[in-house]
């Protein structure tokens, strides 16, 4: 395989970097949804403990990026939008996520013309929920 060959074939999963710049990101999403008053109405939407929604976010965006496919192997026939069945949702509410998890992925190690993209594909997927 040529090495333009090899580079299209990387999955976005790889071109971040692999699960610890996800991690990364994840960790530092709930922890501004957790500080910032900003995301007050967010944060209200979750349990006081954020340590298995850290653990499922982080799982499923490494699966949605090409990566390892552990979160929906143990959710079968799930999908985002089935998760959160029953989730009140509101424009608002998917505002502050999608600024929430942008801010997290600028204050992160990836590159920011990656993540600048990681960012847009995801605030787009949370506007629509909204």
């Amino acid at each position: 395989m040529t090495s333009t060959a090899a580079q299209l074939a990387r999955t976005p999963y790889d071109m971040i970097g692999g699960a610890g710049p996800i991690r990364e990101i994840v960790d530092r999403f709930y922890d501004l949804m957790d500080a910032d008053p900003a995301y007050a109405e967010l944060r209200a939407l979750h349990a006081p403990d954020l340590s298995p929604m850290r653990a499922s976010l982080s799982d499923f965006l490494a699966a949605w990026m090409g990566g390892p496919r552990d979160w929906f192997e143990e959710r079968p026939g799930k999908c985002l939008m089935s998760v959160h069945k029953g989730v009140t949702i509101t424009p608002e509410t998917a505002r502050q996520w999608a600024e929430a998890m942008r801010r997290a992925i600028e204050g992160s190690s990836v590159d920011p013309g990656f993540g600048a993209k990681f960012a847009g594909a995801l605030g787009d997927l949370a506007l629509r929920m909204g």
